[in-house]
């Protein structure tokens, strides 16, 4: 049975794409920094497959080595890695942005993915194969306004994933990226500092996506035939056309 691990599996995109590929068959490594919630995602995936909680923040460098080499034997084999932890802050002016806030995106969207590759590509060397998934977004492929430190981290996850798969093509390790547009998850929530009326007028007027709908594409592109890589997705809702137009009928 193939192992994927799953990094931000707490919620939104990671806890649907661990779902979705524990349906295909995969035994699930599920990493997060809320304990309960792992453990929620580890009892409703009882009768389906094994699930690994794994407890660690990605932005600690000694906590993903740790995590990762404490793995058991049975559990190093992993064929699909998903960088998915992220997480945007403030929706400012550049010249009127928090330090902290941009820390913090730099550090999970950024420093995180290297920390977390760099550990696991190592295990899937050793057996001449496995899957990268960088979860990016439209705004690594767009800037607009006030999203600057935001975007700038999702144009570094773009970068890296071409990267990736140009220096790893000769290990047999495939390196794709999925760009979603707007997608109705805690995502604007934590954007907003919890402001739930706010967050929800993100999501109001159309139909964005679901957590579930990134979640099916990243399920079909790990289980192509050996031969085949999706490389780079784009996923929008149909109301959406770029990072900024959006079909809203309020």
């Amino acid at each position: 049975m193939k192992i994927a691990l799953v990094t931000g599996a707490t919620s939104g995109i990671g806890r649907a794409t661990a779902v979705a590929l524990a349906k295909q068959g995969f035994r699930i490594i599920a990493t997060g920094r809320r304990k309960e919630r792992l453990e929620e995602l580890q009892q409703e995936l009882a009768g389906i497959t094994t699930v690994l909680p794994l407890l660690f923040d990605v932005r600690s460098k000694e906590a993903v080595q740790y995590a990762i080499a404490s793995l058991p034997p049975e559990w190093q084999q992993i064929d699909v890695l998903v960088n998915n932890a992220g997480n945007a802050h403030g929706l400012s002016p550049f010249h009127e942005g928090s330090l902290e806030d941009w820390d913090a995106m730099l550090d999970i969207n950024v420093k995180g993915l290297l920390y977390v590759s760099n550990a696991v590509i190592p295990l899937m060397q050793q057996q001449g194969r496995g899957h990268i998934i960088n979860i990016g977004s439209i705004a690594g492929k767009e800037v607009y306004a006030n999203g600057n430190v935001y975007c700038a981290s999702k144009f570094a996850v773009d970068a890296l994933s071409k990267a990736m798969r140009i220096d790893l093509v000769q290990t047999g390790i495939k390196v794709s990226e999925v760009n979603p547009g707007l997608v109705e998850t805690e995502f604007s929530e934590v954007r907003f500092k919890g402001d739930k009326e706010r967050a929800a007028s993100v999501y109001q007027g159309y139909q964005p996506l679901q957590a579930e709908d990134v979640a099916e594409l990243i399920s079909f592109i790990v289980t192509r035939p050996p031969h085949v890589n999706l490389a780079e997705v784009l996923i929008l809702p149909t109301a959406q056309a770029s990072a900024t137009v959006v079909n809203k009928q309020l």
